[in-house]
């Protein structure tokens, strides 16, 4: 993993915001489906593609992370245990991914129940549906934003007082 600057930082976070939110339309798309219970199995497929793909931009999947010398690697693991995050350099599980959407329950249970409504029912589901995938997205995203900055910030402070030392 290259150190990288808050302007490219920056630069991928604008990147996966844009592919968050059409992930979400997807996940929006399927919910209009009047069928309960076919929305969440397809949230669940979108989301693991989602966050591997923001993993895999910020250089974070299990196997980047693997790559890394042990005393970088030590750094990712205690800047990630630090931010609670539990998507970001993992293999993703089903039971992972569902322990992520009920960082979001209230509104999947919403979208179930709106089911039932005549008509507005499969629109309500959509839009709860959106807003929900696209929020878990993009709070991963700012997760990953977190970690190369902690990590810029400790790479950036440990050259300045090797130079000084020196």
């Amino acid at each position: 993993m290259q150190t990288m600057t808050l302007s490219e930082i920056e630069q991928l976070r604008v990147e996966c915001r844009n592919m968050v939110a059409k992930q979400s339309m997807v996940s929006g798309a399927i919910a209009i489906v009047p069928i309960p219970g076919l929305d969440v199995g397809a949230d669940v497929a979108i989301m693991s593609r989602m966050i591997d793909q923001i993993n895999q931009k910020f250089g974070l999947t299990p196997a980047q992370i693997e790559q890394l010398n042990p005393l970088m690697k030590q750094r990712v693991f205690v800047i990630v245990s630090s931010l609670s995050s539990s998507l970001i350099g993992k293999y993703l599980s089903k039971e992972l991914l569902l322990l992520a959407l009920k960082r979001v329950g209230v509104r999947l249970v919403s979208k179930q129940a709106a089911k039932f409504v005549p008509f507005l029912g499969s629109a309500i589901a959509a839009g709860i549906s959106y807003g929900a995938m696209r929020m878990l997205g993009n709070a991963h995203i700012d997760d990953c934003c977190q970690v190369l900055i902690q990590l810029q910030s400790s790479t950036t402070f440990e050259h300045e007082t090797t130079a000084r030392d020196i």
